[in-house]
């Protein structure tokens, strides 16, 4: 079950997307996110799959590693479709039975949100695969860094996000761990409805919950220990300097903008 799970992996590289500066990764992930909600034509979701296709390429990650992030959504994404195409009202009716209907125009939104989701998904993990958090955190550090002469905690914003995402795939793995244990003592997750199942992950919670904690309080003294205090005269080894294939991609991301708010 937690195979699946991709979400905050990592995977080193030298390809064409490991070498983007981390801070462009990052603002042009949020562009991308932003430019999908604009796109109003079926064009314009094959454009953004192919730039999606091509940024897998160009991560050399392999398509089955990168589709297991959207597995991982699989019910977040039924339950958008479902959603929309049984509570979205229309004008052409496609199905009715007693009082459900299904419009035309329900159906053509729920496939939209689903193939938004999908995109989504992809885009936001291809940010985490070919940029480690170590990457990300200097990168928001250095984005917000203006807001510093307000005396906003840059540094100490820019780390809990990094430790957030370091410890996604810490905490999947304990989640995994817990449940074979479980199972090892008649426990079963893949039998019963939808309701007893939740039911039947209540016993994982709780011992998850508790290590959780005992893992943040040991990385919290971990942290005393080595006499920690943020972001004071603190430099760096890498320093972020655009270079040009930077350029290239945001001459890139440029062009499918262009593309997408002519509404071709």
């Amino acid at each position: 079950m937690m195979q699946n799970v991709t979400i905050g992996q990592y995977f080193p590289g030298n390809s064409f997307m490991h070498r983007l500066d981390a801070r462009l990764k990052l603002v042009l992930t949020i562009v991308l996110i932003v430019m999908i909600f604009f796109v109003r034509s079926i064009l314009g979701y094959v454009s953004v799959a192919v730039l999606v296709a091509a940024m897998i390429l160009g991560s050399k990650i392999p398509f089955k590693m990168a589709l297991k992030s959207v597995k991982s959504m699989w019910l977040v994404i039924v339950m958008a479709f479902v959603l929309n195409a049984f509570f979205v009202k229309g004008e052409t009716v496609l199905v009715e039975w007693q009082f459900i209907r299904i419009y035309r125009e329900s159906l053509l939104r729920a496939v939209e949100m689903a193939v938004r989701l999908v995109l989504l998904v992809m885009i936001s993990t291809m940010l985490t695969f070919t940029t480690s958090a170590k990457e990300i955190t200097d990168a928001i550090e250095s984005l917000f860094r203006p807001l510093a002469k307000i005396k906003f905690p840059v540094h100490e914003m820019a780390l809990m996000m990094s430790i957030a995402l370091r410890f996604i795939p810490t905490l999947m793995e304990e989640t995994d761990r817990i449940m074979k244990a479980q199972t090892a003592r008649g426990a079963s997750f893949d039998s019963g409805n939808l309701f007893s199942r939740i039911k039947d992950m209540l016993p994982v919670l709780i011992p998850l919950f508790i290590s959780a904690f005992k893992r943040a309080e040991e990385l919290a003294l971990a942290m005393e220990a080595r006499c920690y205090h943020g972001g004071d005269n603190r430099t760096r080894l890498k320093v972020f300097k655009l270079k040009g294939i930077d350029y290239l991609a945001m001459l890139i991301i440029a062009a499918e903008m262009a593309f997408i708010i002519s509404g071709i």
